[in-house]
């Protein structure tokens, strides 16, 4: 029934989780989207893991083809796709919208991290398909 995540994607989500816990304890919370968006890209360069930011994926509804129906924060590695928040009021729609985005990329593993709050630890949500 559930399938074991693959060691790479485990090795990625551990390194997410590590690069999203510095940046805050450096950055701390408050700052835009867009800044911890390109200081996530400069650590994950520094570490050698590949990624693409704001990705746009087709979505495809009977012979409908939506080109610019979905933009993804970052994708790493073509495994992991990452939503990143700076938000004071969690919502669960967030979640929604991450599975949403696993389901139509066929990708498993989703990070869902929010730096607007006082410890790291509690903002990151992880999802598995």
């Amino acid at each position: 029934m559930y399938q074991r995540l693959s060691e790479r994607e485990e090795y990625l989500a551990t390194q997410i989780v590590d690069i999203a816990i510095t940046i805050h304890k450096r950055l701390g919370p408050g700052l835009l989207e867009t800044v911890y968006e390109k200081v996530f890209c400069y650590e994950l360069s520094k570490r050698n893991i590949s990624y693409v930011r704001q990705r746009q994926v087709p979505i495809i509804y009977d012979e409908l083809i939506i080109d610019d129906g979905l933009r993804l924060d970052l994708l790493v590695e073509d495994l992991v796709i990452m939503e990143l928040k700076a938000q004071e009021n969690y919502h669960p729609v967030w979640e929604a919208q991450l599975l949403s985005y696993l389901k139509l990329t066929k990708k498993r593993l989703g990070l869902l991290l929010n730096f607007h709050v006082p410890l790291m630890k509690d903002g990151i949500k992880r999802l598995i398909l």
